[in-house]
């Protein structure tokens, strides 16, 4: 008898395809508590690095309950999935949008993905709007590369050897952009150097060239007894008109400093146009050194732009576009 007490007072464990339940004894009455079992894909997005993304955001991002199971989905072949059986390459970063319902704007993680039989770049572009810079450098100069993503079923030797086996044949063959780069070891970083991460723009070259070039150059000029802010697009603005506006708001003063402001402007404009002109080059010229497989891999590759779902936690985003980046152009559909 003594002994049955002391067994119904033990913890009972039974765990569903779904749910795992735990009953907690009680002298008077038992609880139950249900704890939801991670999905297979639970930590995909999480295991991207936010590129782009400043550092003292990053952990606040992937602390939250962003819920990209539509990402996950994609991969399943019961749910229609579009990257089902893919070879696929993801990546992340942020967007800044309008949370309407709060009234505030927000960072939200945004996933791509890649299909392509090779990764779609192994360069990374480090573009600085302030001080009007592009640079475009191997990946791993920033410690990133493209990692193969195992699913968490498969995480144990055993089924991870399952899991390459099951690859070669029909499974998704999933590789993200991660990098290595800890936040901890920026301190032995120069600031320059530290500030480049959160100026990193996922690249590749385009064999069609369908991007909306930006005609609108950003301007820093250096004065006193503060800097001047600005934006010139140099097919739809007049550059009188601007000068005459910054003087009327007494940012600009003095013939010689407005001559002076001129002339950095049209520097600025010539050196955005000249970046342009050297990318189309490149661009042109890495088609040329491609053998016809490549041509073929990138004439057949296909992108597609995540969001996270709409859960009671984060209200529907509004704004979802297409567009991904300068180099990447937009994507073919958005989820």
């Amino acid at each position: 008898m003594h002994g049955q007490e002391e067994e119904s007072t033990k913890t009972k464990v039974t765990t569903t395809s779904k749910r795992r339940r735990v009953v907690k004894a009680s002298s008077s009455s038992s609880t139950t508590e249900y704890f939801p079992e991670k999905r297979k894909m639970d930590d995909l997005w999480k295991s991207m690095f936010l590129v782009g993304t400043e550092w003292h955001n990053m952990e606040s991002l992937y602390n939250c309950n962003w819920d990209f199971s539509n990402l996950e989905n994609a991969f399943e072949e019961e749910n229609g999935g579009v990257l089902y059986g893919k070879r696929v390459y993801l990546f992340s970063y942020t967007e800044g949008l309008t949370d309407t319902i709060n009234c505030k704007a927000i960072n939200v993680p945004v996933v791509v993905a890649v299909v392509s039989p090779f990764p779609p770049s192994d360069k990374i572009a480090v573009c600085s709007i302030q001080l009007a810079t592009e640079e475009i450098v191997p990946m791993k100069k920033m410690k990133m590369d493209w990692i193969p993503y195992v699913p968490l079923a498969y995480r144990d030797k055993q089924a991870a050897l399952e899991y390459r086996l099951k690859s070669k044949s029909k499974e998704s063959q999933i590789f993200v952009l991660g990098c290595t780069q800890r936040r901890a070891g920026l301190r032995n970083l120069k600031l320059e150097n530290q500030m480049k991460y959160e100026y990193c723009v996922p690249y590749y070259y385009p064999l069609v060239d369908n991007q909306e070039r930006s005609t609108c150059v950003h301007i820093v000029f250096p004065a006193e007894p503060a800097p001047v802010y600005c934006k010139y697009d140099w097919e739809d603005d007049s550059l009188e008109i601007l000068v005459d506006e910054l003087v009327d708001e007494e940012k600009l003063c003095g013939e010689d400093q407005i001559t002076e402001f001129r002339n950095f402007v049209r520097q600025k404009v010539r050196e955005a146009k000249k970046a342009d002109r050297e990318a189309e080059e490149a661009r042109q010229k890495a088609i040329e050194d491609m053998d016809e497989e490549t041509i073929a891999g990138y004439n057949n590759m296909k992108i597609y732009k995540f969001y996270p779902v709409n859960t009671p936690e984060f209200p529907p985003l509004p704004s979802k576009t297409l567009y991904v980046n300068r180099y990447y152009g937009k994507a073919h559909e958005y989820m």
